[in-house]
Parts: structure tokens; C-alpha cells; sequence
């Protein structure tokens, strides 16, 4: 069975077969660095965002197999600082790490570092917001993957790494509000090669602390997850390996995540799979935890040796739920933008809107602060491109808006990027292929309505096209292939710039994303 689920994942299937099965990935886009809780019958998950706005992203589910973008902790960036804002866009690969969310005295608790700013937190009564402005609770860098923990007596704390001093997890207390460190309470509790990704649990009288470090294991240095346990918080601790790493393309190291125990005793945890390098980004993955001798053991114990193994699939932790996709699609009829969106950086305000024109996203042309660099271009738009066995994205775009010298169109990017657009220069626009800088320019375009396409393999080979009616699609420009960097996955988006002026906008009237490959 176990090779089934493997052949199945490897193939492109995702997520809940609508058999009480699931198979791994449950969400096969980049939902890195997750942490997970149950409060009654609801699951809640956060995830890392990094430089794109609003920032860590956080999911819902009933079965821990089907998730929903529910919102975002962070609505602006700026909050942050002043790097993230639109005229500088200067943290790709940095910005909001791993985080952890707490439910704590009735309200939704969510602590993160940023590696540059420090530590910040914020609180809901809903995780789907609207979260508390953002605190800021400690200025230093170098500090990252943090979790509040509150022990039975009410007092807070807050473990995490300082991975710029060789990677020490400190624990510290916390002010009664949650808002401040009481520093002279740090204390060292752990502290190995690339010892990170920490969380804090008591369970049946035991304190343990959950992390990973870098192992030397076949010959490759790859990142494991361990468990420290002790029923005293400072210790002294145990410690024991909860799952085997074979290789970063065997099993891709699962390690950042959560624990968590449904409403059946059962426990599972939620992680993302950490080797990075992949056009779909870090994936979210559901292993079953069984415990011995106080142990917990991710995935299954198929040697006997009390650690387990990677599991590509198996019976869901709930059932009576029917199979859900995240929503991607959106002809932007809110005046409120889906959560499925996010920007890169903090968008210009008065750049963009849903309401000037009901029903359209309108993307006004700004002028790029950096020219001829797309990571320069403010007020991109962008969503998460998914690994399954077909992808497809069509953007419906009216153009009667643009004015010479502005460009608009549907984009890939990561460390590299690929654009389908039109061109306007002395009145004519013409069709334009820009895979990073290499050129094309197609025929002249004369509607003012254009459907822009792509469509992407399981392999991530990504062919663009373009329609004058919505129905017959023509492929223009080379192959692309879509690729990983700055610690993200490869994002689908739209962007409107111009190259001399801040004038012309488009009127985006729909985006429809449709991926397949969930269930055999």
C-alpha cells in the first residue's frame, strides 16, 4: 500500500480521494513552514508569506486533509518596515519565517520573527480576522522559528532559535499580556547544527520540545526532526529522532510543522516538506503520530527501530466532510480581495482597486523605481502555482485603458520570471514574450479584449497563450520552466506597469485556475 500512495504522489494525485483516503501532499502548492491547532471541531494553519502581502497566511479545516485560505495575520507589511514598501521591495527570501498560532484566553494567538526586524505577535478572535495591528515585541536580527507556550499556571513563555549564535533555542517568559520578553528569564535549553523550527507542548505531565537539526545521514547532510522530553521545562531533557530522513528527493525532508490531537485521541502532524528546489514550492503533508513509551513516532515504525518513516497517504483523520480545492478562482465581484491573493511587497495605495469598476480588479501602470528589472515592479499580484498532472490559468483582460509605454499581462516567477503581455508604443500594441530579459514580440493586437493563458505540466513546463474570443487559444513564445528562489515556489500572477510614467491602467475581468490530478 505504502508503494501505492508513493506511485500515486509521484503522479501528480493530492488530497482526499473521496474514499476516506487522502494521499500526500494534501495542498500541492507553497504552503511552507506550518503550524497547526484544533479548536473544537476546526482546525487552524499558518503558513509563511516571507515578501509577499498581507503576510502569513493562515487555512481552515475539519478533517486536516481539505483546507481553506481563511485570511491573512498581517494586512501590511510596512508595519514590518520600510524595506517591504513598494519604492524599495528590498526582503525577497526574508520577511515573515515560521510562525506558530496559539488559542489562548479565548482568542487566536500568532508569534513570528522576521530575520532582519525581530520578533512581532498579534490576536484574534477569529482567525480569519480581523487580527490586532501588528506588535512589534522585541528589534534584532538574527532570530527566528518561535512558539508561546502557556503552562498550567497561566505564565507564558516563548522558545526560539538564535541561528546567528550557531543556532541556540533560548526559552524565555512572557509579560502577562503576551506583548513583551522578560530577558533575564533566558535560558539555553537546546542547541545543535541548524537546531531550529521549535515548538513548546505539555502533554500527560511531560514538556516537550519539538525541533529539527542537520544530520549527516547517507552520506548527505539533511535537516531531522527530534523531540526533546522532560517533566521539568528547564529540564533535564531526553532526547530522541521521531522520523527518518533517506535523501532530499526520497522523501524531501518533512520536518517544520505541528502537532495535533483530534477530537478522537488521535494525533497527526501537519509539515511541510522542507528540501527546497521545486517549482511548486514546500508542500503541506498529513502524517499519523502514534505513541510509545511516551514517545510520539511521525509516520510509520516499518523497522521496528521506534522512529518512523515518511507516509505518502492513508485513511483520513475525519470523515463526513465532502472534498474541497482552495478556492483560486475569481471574476472579482467582492469589493474585497480573496485571500488566495497576495502581493508582492506592500502594494502603492490608489494603485489598484475593486470597486472603481464593479466586477473588475483594476491594476493601474506604475512606474518601475528600477528599469528593465520585474522585481522592481510594484502592485504584482500573485497566487501559488500548484504540481499536479495539469494546470491551467486564463485571465481575461480589457486593455481600452492603456496608454503608450505601459505593459500588462499574466507572469511566472521565482528566482527567474516569464511574461505574456501587450505593449503599447505610439498608439499600436503588440503581443510580448519576456522569459527574464529574452524578448519576443508577437503580432499586433488591435481588440481591446485579450484572454492571456498558461498552461503548465506536472513537470512544471509552462507554454503561454493568447485568445481574441475566449475560445481559440494560440500558443506564443518558448517553453518556460517554472522554477523555485528566494525560498518561494513559483507564483502565477498579473502585473500593469509603465516604462516613462505613471499613467494607463488594465481592467482584469476574471481568473480562472483550474488544476487537476486530486484523485485517481
Amino acid at each position: 500500500m505504502k508503494d501505492h500512495y508513493v506511485s500515486l504522489s509521484k503522479k501528480g494525485y493530492w488530497g482526499d480521494q473521496e474514499n476516506g483516503t487522502y494521499i500526500n501532499p494534501v495542498l500541492p502548492g507553497d504552503y511552507s513552514d506550518p503550524d497547526v491547532i484544533r479548536v473544537g471541531d476546526d482546525y487552524y494553519c499558518i503558513s509563511s508569506t516571507l515578501h509577499c502581502s498581507p503576510g502569513m497566511a493562515v487555512l481552515h479545516s475539519n478533517d486536516l486533509v481539505n483546507w481553506n485560505m481563511s485570511g491573512h495575520v498581517v494586512d501590511d507589511l510596512t508595519q514590518i518596515g520600510s524595506e517591504y514598501q513598494y519604492d524599495r521591495m528590498n526582503r525577497y527570501g526574508r520577511g515573515i519565517w515560521a510562525g506558530a498560532i496559539r488559542f489562548h484566553q479565548n482568542k487566536f494567538w500568532v508569534y513570528f520573527f522576521t530575520p532582519d526586524e525581530g520578533l512581532f505577535m498579534s490576536t484574534a478572535a477569529d482567525p480569519g480576522g480581523p487580527w490586532e495591528p501588528l506588535h512589534h515585541v522585541w528589534e534584532i536580527a538574527g532570530w527566528d522559528d518561535c512558539c508561546p507556550f502557556w503552562d498550567d499556571d497561566g505564565q507564558g513563555y516563548l522558545v526560539a532559535t538564535n541561528f546567528a549564535d550557531n543556532y541556540k533555542i533560548h526559552l524565555f517568559k512572557l509579560s502577562d499580556d503576551g506583548k513583551s520578553l522578560l530577558h533575564d528569564s533566558a535560558v539555553v535549553v537546546h542547541q545543535y547544527k541548524g537546531s531550529e523550527a521549535s515548538k513548546l507542548y505539555k502533554i500527560n505531565g511531560y514538556y516537550y520540545l519539538f525541533h529539527s537539526e542537520i544530520h549527516r545521514e547517507d552520506g548527505q547532510d539533511v535537516r531531522v526532526v527530534m523531540m526533546l522530553r522532560s517533566k521539568q521545562l528547564y529540564g533535564p531533557y531526553e532526547e530522541k529522532e521521531l522520523i527518518h530522513t533517506h535523501g532530499m528527493e526520497i522523501d524531501r525532508e518533512p520536518n517544520q510543522g505541528g502537532l495535533v490531537q483530534t477530537r478522537c485521541s488521535e494525533w497527526y502532524f501537519i509539515s511541510h516538506q522542507g528540501t527546497g528546489g521545486h517549482y511548486e514550492g514546500r508542500t503541506l503533508h498529513l502524517l499519523p503520530v502514534s505513541w510509545v513509551d511516551g514517545w510520539p513516532i511521525i509516520g510509520e515504525d516499518t523497522d521496528g527501530d521506534g522512529i518512523g518513516e515518511m507516509v505518502w497517504g492513508g485513511r483520513k483523520p475525519v470523515n463526513g466532510y465532502p472534498a474541497a480545492v482552495l478556492t483560486m478562482n475569481d471574476d472579482f465581484e467582492s469589493a474585497v480581495l480573496k485571500p488566495q491573493w497576495e502581493w508582492n511587497h506592500q502594494p502603492k495605495a490608489g494603485k489598484w482597486s475593486l470597486t472603481e469598476r464593479s466586477g473588475y480588479l483594476r491594476l493601474y501602470a506604475c512606474l518601475p523605481f528600477e528599469k528593465n528589472d520585474f522585481f522592481k515592479v510594484c502592485n504584482t499580484i500573485s497566487q501559488r502555482a500548484f504540481r499536479t498532472d495539469h494546470n491551467t490559468v486564463t485571465a481575461k483582460i480589457d486593455l481600452n485603458a492603456m496608454v503608450d509605454d505601459q505593459e500588462a499581462g499574466l507572469c511566472h516567477f521565482a528566482q527567474t520570471y516569464c511574461t505574456i503581455g501587450i505593449h503599447q508604443q505610439q498608439g499600436n500594441r503588440v503581443l510580448k514574450h519576456n522569459n527574464s530579459g529574452a524578448i519576443v514580440c508577437g503580432p499586433p493586437i488591435f481588440s481591446s479584449l485579450i484572454w492571456l493563458r498558461s498552461v503548465w505540466t506536472l513537470h512544471g513546463e509552462s507554454q503561454f497563450e493568447y485568445s481574441l474570443d475566449g475560445e481559440h487559444f494560440i500558443s506564443f513564445g518558448e517553453v518556460y520552466q517554472l522554477g523555485w528562489g528566494n525560498y518561494r515556489g513559483d507564483r502565477i500572477g498579473l502585473y500593469s506597469y509603465n516604462h516613462e510614467r505613471e499613467e494607463g491602467y488594465v481592467d482584469v475581468d476574471s481568473f480562472y485556475y483550474e488544476s487537476g490530478g486530486r484523485n485517481v
